[in-house]
């Protein structure tokens, strides 16, 4: 983590060179405005969560890491709650009062109420990742906590509470620092199992401190050993059975920081994606019976073009170009580009992120949560970069970046490039904080995509997009009969005349975070959708023909009928 000044000059250069970008972009604003528009709206949601860290100026190794955030109905009203993830103090550190986790109940029209203590989802333990997923097939979306320390796993009680069911359940984990989480059916039997990223070994007495310049800086993971992975199997009772070792997971050791599941070669099962810090990344291929076999190495994803092993961060995954092959995206330190790996469709993936412009602006920065979302439902899915550096003196040594930054949006042009359009899309990225996870859901249900954003040691960031394009969309909720409830690791295929696209349900992506459980789908000027099909992990295929644009739906497994949902939406 050490900047030499060769390094330095390459950064002005490219700060230089990304100003007059931006400038020409400004230009090209003013001639046709970006349809993309975000606005701040924090203070008005009621929210009044503050993340912590723990710190205490001794300068702990983790500190920078937490947290991640969820987005999902928890109380099954057809609105977005939010739970936010906190750190906890640190030794050194004090608190008069212990910072916990904080659910909010989204009211509507973006107004929340905090019902921690209500819904008993308080947790003090130090937090860092978070997954959503309905673990025992009751209708009710639960909450896993991934914690440096033990675990937590709540079950949803489908009163407004819920219950620690943590040791009954068997997955408080290692004594370990925790990363991504994920529910995932990793043998389509019905049931959803836990795959569950670790960091590093670490402990107070092994921390290291490193200085640059005569100033102290954050050691790296290098500096510890390395972490297994944790697969939990689901049992079907209500309890998990740790098959790590027999799995294949535990054989490989890295510094898990973000992690998706996603069926990135097609076989009709879910592989896993692990962004490792300053190691080759993972990608685990299911054999469809809960065997993995790693291959990062020979799909082209464990390292960036260069041949580097990055300090990857969050993982996020896409059909981006609309081919039908999922894509994966991956954040990364100072001095990196955060990375798009395009799918190439047969079991490869390349490093496009300079031909495409999706790396343009993220070189100075250290970048964290991600997620691809089609902003202004134009049939192309647009990307998110969350940003900030973790070491908080960082101007007094390196005049190359900052702690608190602007995050970046990069707009999916629809041929196969992106733009930067972060100084032209609203307010909403105009503040500068030193932001981690990010969850990207339609907050108020009126079929535009908007953002959370947590920052460290501050207040998070509520952003509502206020887009106005005319363009239309869908949004499609799965309900499994003989396949997980949710139908995550299902494939759902909407045509709507010449556009064709592709998402699943997911449980966890980007940074440590949580959302897409009820994929979107932009369709520009279409004003029909031809077809809808779902492939539902586990075998068999719903096919539906001539379906209304503008609205959200539900489909369940074996039936021959769409259900309408009709949620609360905004108050004009």
């Amino acid at each position: 983590m050490i900047i030499r000044h060769r390094e330095r000059r390459l950064l002005r250069a490219a700060a230089a060179v990304g100003a007059a970008l931006a400038l020409v972009c400004a230009v090209s604003a003013a001639e046709a405005p970006c349809p993309i528009q975000l606005k701040e709206v924090t203070r008005e949601t009621g929210i009044t969560f503050v993340h912590t860290d723990g710190s205490s100026g001794k300068k702990w190794m983790f500190e920078p890491m937490s947290a991640g955030v969820a987005v999902f109905d928890y109380n099954g009203d057809g609105l977005q709650d939010i739970y936010f993830i906190n750190g906890a103090p640190l030794k050194g550190a004090k608190a008069d009062v212990p910072p916990t986790n904080r659910l909010y109940r989204n009211d509507g029209n973006f107004k929340f109420t905090d019902v921690t203590e209500k819904a008993g989802v308080g947790d003090t333990g130090y937090g860092v990742g978070v997954a959503i997923g309905d673990y025992n097939n009751d209708g009710r979306l639960d909450i896993y906590v991934n914690n440096f320390g033990p675990n937590v796993l709540y079950r949803n009680n489908g009163d407004g509470t819920f219950t620690d069911v943590t040791k009954e359940a068997g997955v408080a984990g290692a004594n370990v620092i925790g990363a991504g989480a994920n529910f995932v059916d990793i043998d389509a039997d019905g049931d959803l199992d836990l795959f569950v990223s670790n960091y590093i070994q670490w402990s107070y007495e092994t921390n290291v401190v490193r200085y640059t310049e005569g100033f102290p800086v954050y050691s790296g993971p290098r500096d510890y050993p390395k972490a297994p992975n944790t697969l939990y199997r689901n049992n079907g009772d209500g309890t998990f059975t740790d098959i790590s070792k027999e799995s294949g997971i535990a054989e490989h050791l890295g510094a898990g920081m973000g992690t998706v599941c996603v069926d990135y070669d097609n076989d009709g099962d879910s592989d896993i994606v692990v962004a490792n810090d300053n190691w080759e990344n993972f990608l685990f291929q299911n054999d469809g019976k809960g065997k993995f076999e790693e291959v990062a190495l020979a799909a082209g994803i464990a390292y960036d073009v260069d041949g580097n092993a990055q300090s990857s961060m969050g993982t996020a995954c896409a059909d981006y170009n609309n081919d039908g092959w999922f894509d994966v995206h991956m954040t990364s330190y100072q001095r990196e580009l955060a990375t798009l790996y395009k799918n190439l469709g047969n079991g490869l993936f390349e490093d496009v992120t300079r031909e495409t412009g999706a790396g343009e602006g993220t070189l100075p920065y250290v970048t964290w949560g991600n997620g691809f979302a089609d902003f202004d439902n134009d049939g192309h899915r647009d990307l998110f970069i969350a940003c900030g550096h973790l070491e908080d003196n960082i101007e007094k040594f390196d005049d190359t970046t900052s702690y608190d930054v602007r995050n970046i949006l990069m707009r999916n042009l629809g041929n196969g490039k992106f733009a930067n359009v972060s100084n032209e899309c609203g307010d909403g990225l105009a503040p500068k904080f030193a932001s981690r996870g990010v969850a990207l859901e339609d907050l108020d249900n009126d079929g535009q995509i908007d953002m959370v954003i947590v920052n460290i040691r501050r207040a998070p960031t509520i952003l509502r997009n206020v887009s106005n394009t005319g363009n239309h969309w869908i949004t499609i909720r799965l309900r499994g009969a003989k396949c997980n409830r949710d139908g995550i690791g299902s494939r759902i295929k909407v045509v709507a005349g010449d556009l064709t696209q592709y998402d699943e349900p997911h449980s966890g992506q980007g940074y440590q975070s949580h959302f897409g459980l009820r994929p979107h789908f932009g369709l520009g000027k279409r004003d029909r959708i031809d077809r809808i099909e779902v492939r539902w992990l586990g075998g068999g295929v719903d096919v539906y023909e001539n379906v209304d644009v503008d609205q959200f739906i539900t489909i369940t497994q074996g039936e021959a009928k769409i259900k309408v949902d009709i949620p609360p939406r905004p108050k004009k």
